[in-house]
């Protein structure tokens, strides 16, 4: 559904025709803005608040710099709503997240104004500081390049990385911290802490006047500005460092906080530092979902909310006549907390998703017990495989496509040292509408290489339960084998889940349907898509046999030999990189063991999938029920024809 635009920003179809208007103008640009977000999110969906928090931010940079000319870097991205909107993709935002429209990230094939594509935290420091430099290098001294980062991403260690370097070369980059302490949930850990003694600082909130007034009267000195700069530069640090500025100590100059939605002051305090040279950081104080008060009472449940009526605040849940199965995520939250309620060894971790991933139900119950150590994946990892060289039994919970950036760790900490930590991918597959930068299409590729590594997926709820309850026995530290457990976004299959634990063989699949004529091998979820087009095959005359693997690594070796010995088709079925995959991995099998049998792999093919619901894109890619079906009878066209749609 599309809204129609306030008088101001109707006219508004690129930043040049945002900075024609008068300064008095913006505020009522900033509100229409934020209406218009308001009115595309409460019905087509998507993150909310985030781009609501940083509505007078957008406005006043587009407004002070001269985009795209000047590059203007966003961090994760889920804060850039507004930033589309003024760029050219107004008229085309109702569009955003679904299959062929507008992504919901920067993204440079998108835009101009998408520098950089984003969608991870934590980058955008690393990347306007190559621009940065890059610009150095061929003389073009006039640009201007701005990162955008939140105070949760900056609890990453590639930000810190970027600025240590930042510090210490010849640069024209200005950092803008948009503080709100949250990111999808409250933030944590010592860096918080500082930034809020920064915020609550007399010493800094009276420098911060001290500078803003003087700034505000630089053109008055015009060539000189930058010796009077330079002369109160060493008095202003030794106020300044009098409270120990992390920022300053890095060579970065640190200006602020300043009231982030104050469009008028925020334009001001960006004209004057774009004629202070050198790397910089502009400290903002914002509120996640401003303007929206329901928004700014309950940041994180309003991150993304989905569908809701913006008058109310209701937001739309859908509603079954018959009980629904649960999402995933909720089965581990809970199942975890079973296990360490009857385990005292259990210990959970996640990297800033406490909530996404249902970590919190743990994290409530048992404080001591469950950590979320912000947005850092490589020390949660390490710091996983540092618990249980004590003994303890270790779940570390991080999204698939997010596991990437631990991987490193993954290999050096964890399996080369044979140390027994459980990783439990959540998003495994096709994410959906998050698209390309949340699709974990990789993981069973990336893992299934390593040695002392095992690679399992559920079917469904129960058996999610299950492979959770095996990995925390004392029997499986005998393994001396790190395991991987992946799972997709979103709902399961089996409304009565919460079923009793129960010890699973590790590396064996299970039979689920018997047949004749093709075998079909799955892994996880998608196993479920199979089982909807062998019931309809067997309607139509063809008899597939279906075999739920459970193990990418190690495989059943002996039900693989007994499939191999009587089916000479094989069709393999996986939520996951077609290239190197579970796919492979029975491929590789039967060259190894001298078998001769034709295998058709089915799953995510080489190739960039954008975003959409995660059933078009099971079709799009081919692994949904009815691609499946017609494959199936596509080997025996004498008995059936193949099916257009399944009905």
């Amino acid at each position: 559904m599309q809204f129609p635009a306030g008088p101001l920003l109707s006219k508004i179809e690129s930043p040049a025709d945002l900075r024609k208007l008068a300064p008095a103008q913006l505020t009522q640009v900033c509100e229409e803005l934020r209406q218009f977000i308001i009115d595309h999110v409460s019905v087509n969906g998507g993150h909310f608040g985030a781009s609501l928090g940083v509505t007078e931010l957008t406005v006043a940079l587009h407004y002070v710099f001269n985009t795209p000319e000047d590059q203007l870097v966003w961090d994760v991205g889920h804060q850039a709503y507004g930033h589309k909107i003024l760029t050219g993709r107004r008229d085309v935002f109702h569009t955003n997240r679904l299959l062929g429209g507008i992504s919901g990230f920067p993204k440079r094939s998108e835009s101009e104004y998408d520098t950089f594509g984003v969608g991870h935290s934590s980058t955008s420091i690393s990347a306007a500081l190559g621009m940065a430099v890059a610009s150095r290098y061929k003389k073009e001294l006039h640009k201007q390049h701005i990162a955008v980062i939140g105070d949760g991403s900056m609890t990453a260690g590639m930000a810190f990385e970027a600025m240590n370097h930042a510090g210490d070369i010849p640069n024209n980059m200005l950092i803008i911290l948009n503080d709100n302490c949250m990111a999808i949930d409250p933030n944590v850990g010592a860096l918080k802490e500082y930034l809020t003694d920064i915020t609550t600082s007399h010493t800094y909130n009276k420098v911060k006047d001290d500078v803003w007034n003087l700034l505000g009267k630089m053109s008055k000195f015009g060539k000189s500005a930058q010796e009077i700069v330079s002369k109160i530069e060493n008095g202003l640090k030794a106020t300044l460092l009098n409270q120990s500025n992390l920022f300053e100590s890095l060579n970065l100059r640190y200006f602020g906080p300043i009231d982030g939605h104050d469009v008028g002051y925020l334009t001001t305090v960006l004209n004057d530092l774009k004629d202070i040279p050198g790397p910089k950081i502009l400290h903002c104080i914002t509120t996640k979902g401003k303007g929206y008060s329901l928004a700014e009472k309950d940041q994180t449940l309003w991150h993304a909310p989905g569908k809701f009526d913006k008058i109310t605040g209701e937001i739309h849940k859908t509603t079954y006549d018959n009980p629904q199965p649960p999402k995933y995520q909720e089965v581990f939250g809970h199942s975890l907390l079973e296990l360490a309620e009857q385990n005292p060894k259990i210990m959970g971790i996640t990297p800033a998703m406490p909530s996404g991933s249902s970590m919190n139900i743990m994290m409530r119950a048992m404080p001591d017990r469950a950590f979320d150590v912000g947005i850092a994946e490589q020390h949660a990892v390490t710091f996983s495989a540092g618990l249980a060289t004590q003994g303890l039994t270790v779940f570390c919970n991080i999204y698939s496509s997010f596991m990437q950036r631990g991987y490193d760790q993954v290999i050096h900490d964890v399996c080369l040292q044979k140390i027994p930590v459980i990783f439990c991918l959540d998003r495994a597959g096709l994410a959906g509408a998050d698209g390309p930068t949340h699709h974990g299409a990789y993981d069973i590729a990336f893992m299934r290489c390593i040695p002392n590594m095992i690679v399992a997926a559920p079917r469904n709820e129960q058996e999610l339960r299950n492979m959770m309850y095996t990995a925390s026995l004392d029997t499986f530290k005998d393994f001396q084998q790190a395991m991987t457990i992946r799972y997709p976004r979103g709902q399961g299959v089996m409304p009565a889940w919460r079923t009793n634990f129960e010890k699973i063989e590790i590396g064996t699949g299970i039979e689920l349907i018997s047949g004749t004529d093709v075998a079909i091998l799955t892994i996880g979820h998608i196993g479920n898509e199979a089982i909807e087009a062998v019931e309809e095959a067997n309607k139509k005359g063809v008899q597939p046999a279906l075999f739920d693997m459970r193990f990418v690594k190690p495989l059943d070796e002996n039900l693989l030999h007994h499939i191999f010995a009587n089916f000479k088709t094989l069709i393999t079925v996986e939520d996951g990189a077609i290239q190197g995959g579970f796919g492979s991995a029975i491929v590789e099998f039967m060259v190894d063991h001298h078998y001769s049998a034709k295998v058709i792999r089915l799953g995510i093919p080489d190739q960039i999938i954008e975003h959409g619901e995660q059933k078009e894109l099971y079709e799009q890619c081919g692994i949904d029920s009815k691609s499946i079906l017609n494959k199936i009878l596509a080997q025996y066209p004498a008995k059936a024809k193949v099916l257009k749609s399944i009905s």
